[in-house]
């Protein structure tokens, strides 16, 4: 066996620092110590591989894969994991939220037509409008209601048979109609110029179903050409047949025309399918592979030219001609057992049961018209709809097996004034433009995936990605300090709620900063403000730049660039992503913190491949900041007035004053114990 250029038997299995065997070509080498100052001592020829292992050689970063483009020492790497832009971590908390009751409209009702309830900083509502929007564009419509789908037009058209030539009068044929009895009706010819022109026109009716209808007519024409392709074959042993076959042929394949109609022009000896005798004919002239293969790809022209009937007659059915009919009787296999206790009403006395008739009930039975029946509240049917799909796993009123006993059958139609809906629609697309209220209960429900969540709500996940550094903030900040302290801590709102008021008031603040928590729309989640006095904004004065003017800068970056690189490294990645988007300027002195506090991801898309398949490749790499706020430790009480302040001018805080005496209950037994006691002395 050759050893590699290097290798030295002495070396191999030597692991002495202080070796002493002579250093010779083919046998050993001298030992030496790591040029990385790591402390290793190992032979020359353990070099190479020592650099594998080196704590002191630099090394990309595990994550170089995932678009982490530092390098580092070896022993720093688990380090900077905790820091890595590319090592990133997704909040899965998860939340449920309740479809409100008829019960509780009035609030939800105020709170939608109010515009000043709905701001950054009722985080109840805030939050809930956003679950909202997630909901409904999550629920496809044609998982709900089927039936009211808007159908594609060319299947409608080939599942119902339009232009088969059962319903019209003549069906056309690679530019030629025949009618009923055979007869040939050639259109007149086009020029090229023509034929150009029309292939070219887009003005034509279901010019989108062109390729479903070119498959189709590709397959026809190809059982047509492999159907002669057999039967030339039979027809071999006569030369008068095979000269005007091969004859016809050429001229056929000249016009660019089925093999099929050749056959047509010669009467009473064609092999088409609409003309008289053509299975009589075919069974004297091919084998019976050929005869099937013949009926495969001509069999419904056959049976809409009444050549071939759809059905077999019983006097010509071998098999089930001489069978009677067997009258069926329903056997009933299941037994109730003797533990078995009734809980409906009707099966505990037989003869109280309410005499019931069968009876089929349709709307026109209302004596109303479709058009004036009430339409259906697309939301709030929608969403019962879906529930009850979760909760039951059918459709509302749908034929469903209780027991072994009994079956509920029954049917439910919805009238939508938006239906029919499209085939892609969602709940969102279709109250798109209408004044939409809030659906949901605004108080939320943390689950976590070890508990059964209950099918009746809808559950919700958080999404977020963050740095490996900024999860764990990100964590106790936003949902277990104010997200699981919303309902009446971290938030307080006015206890006539339930009749109908919209005031709140925050009562938490970061400790030893002024500022508000608010949610963002834009990164849909929530954040913190801090309260900036107006004196430092140019004297309280709003900044409006201007497009391609240089010398309109804003206060910040008319700044030297060091000092707004000073400015920066103590904001948070939520702030630097919104100071990203002030100016070019901003953009591009943000974009140099990235590395450092940002973080990077993978951007991939589809891929079709010629031959039918697909895969995903990395389109690019993108580099952003997270939606993390700066982290708060402690929290404390805010200056706010007492909730008994806003009661006395609540507009729904009305009094009843009572003057006239009422008589406890009370009061009673303690006349007759005075009466009692009056009357033993």
């Amino acid at each position: 066996m050759k050893m590699p250029v290097g290798y030295h038997k002495h070396c191999d299995k030597c692991y002495n620092v202080h070796c002493q065997v002579p250093a010779q070509t083919s046998v050993s080498c001298i030992v030496v110590k790591c040029h990385k100052n790591c402390g290793a001592s190992l032979h020359m020829c353990k070099q190479e591989e020592h650099q594998l292992l080196c704590p002191n050689e630099i090394v990309p970063c595990l994550n170089v894969y995932y678009g982490c483009p530092l390098t580092m020492l070896r022993h720093r790497l688990a380090k900077h994991l905790e820091v890595c832009p590319a090592s990133l971590v997704c909040c899965s908390q998860e939340w449920n939220r309740w479809p409100i009751s008829e019960t509780d409209l009035t609030f939800y009702r105020n709170v939608s037509e109010n515009p000043v309830v709905n701001t950054e900083e009722n985080l109840d509502v805030a939050m809930a409008h956003r679950d909202q929007e997630q909901l409904f564009q999550s629920i496809k419509m044609k998982n709900i209601f089927p039936e009211l789908i808007l159908e594609d037009s060319a299947v409608q058209n080939i599942a119902a048979g339009i232009n088969s030539p059962a319903d019209n009068a003549c069906c056309s044929v690679d530019g030629g109609e025949y009618t009923e009895n055979g007869s040939a009706k050639l259109d007149e010819e086009l020029s090229q110029e023509e034929r150009d022109t029309l292939a070219k026109c887009t003005d034509v009716t279901s010019i989108q179903n062109y390729s479903s209808w070119e498959k189709i007519f590709n397959k026809e024409k190809e059982g047509c050409k492999e159907t002669i392709k057999n039967l030339n074959k039979g027809e071999k042993g006569k030369e008068k047949e095979d000269q005007e076959s091969s004859k016809s042929q050429k001229e056929l394949h000249q016009g660019g025309e089925c093999p099929v109609t050749a056959r047509t022009m010669d009467g009473a000896t064609g092999l088409a399918p609409w003309q008289d005798g053509v299975l009589e004919r075919l069974g004297k002239e091919v084998n019976i592979a050929e005869y099937n293969m013949y009926l495969v790809h001509n069999g419904v022209m056959l049976i809409n030219f009444g050549q071939l009937a759809a059905c077999t007659p019983r006097e010509k059915d071998f098999v089930y001609g001489s069978l009677e009919p067997i009258e069926v009787k329903s056997v009933r296999t299941f037994n109730v057992p003797t533990s078995y206790r009734a809980k409906r009403n009707h099966l505990k006395d037989p003869s109280r049961k309410a005499q019931t008739t069968h009876q089929s009930v349709d709307t026109s039975d209302l004596g109303i018209s479709i058009e004036d029946l009430p339409k259906c509240e697309e939301v709030s049917t929608t969403l019962l709809c879906s529930l009850e799909k979760e909760l039951k796993g059918h459709s509302i009123s749908e034929s469903v097996s209780t027991d072994g006993l009994y079956t509920d059958i029954g049917t439910q139609t919805y009238i939508f004034s938006s239906a029919p809906f499209k085939q892609d629609a969602s709940l969102a697309d279709v109250i798109a433009g209408k004044p939409c209220r809030l659906y949901l209960y605004i108080e939320a429900e943390s689950v976590t995936r070890r508990h059964n969540k209950t099918s009746s709500a809808f559950s919700y996940m958080c999404g977020h990605y963050f740095r490996r550094d900024e999860y764990c903030f990100h964590f106790k900040n936003v949902h277990s300090d104010i997200q699981a302290s919303l309902n009446g801590w971290f938030q307080q709102r006015c206890p006539l709620a339930y009749l109908g008021c919209t005031f709140t008031q925050m009562r938490f603040h970061p400790t030893g900063q002024e500022a508000i928590v608010k949610f963002s729309k834009d990164g849909s989640t929530l954040v913190l403000q801090p309260k900036a006095n107006s004196s430092l904004c140019a004297g309280g004065k709003t900044f409006s730049p201007q497009r391609n003017d240089a010398q309109n800068l804003d206060p910040l970056s008319s700044l030297p660039l060091e000092i707004i690189q000073h400015i920066a490294g103590y904001l948070d990645s939520f702030t630097l992503s919104q100071l990203s988007q002030v100016s070019h300027l901003l953009r591009e002195m943000c974009a140099t913190l990235l590395q450092e506090r940002g973080m990077v991801s993978l951007k991939w898309e589809k891929k079709k491949h010629s031959s039918e398949g697909s895969s995903w490749i990395c389109q690019k790499k993108v580099w952003k900041f997270s939606s993390q706020f700066s982290s708060v430790d402690r929290w404390s009480f805010s200056d706010t007035p007492s909730m008994s302040n806003h009661l006395g001018t609540c507009s729904f805080y009305q009094r009843e004053d009572r003057t006239e005496p009422v008589a406890l209950p009370c009061l009673g037994e303690v006349r007759d114990k005075h009466g009692k006691l009056k009357h033993k002395r």
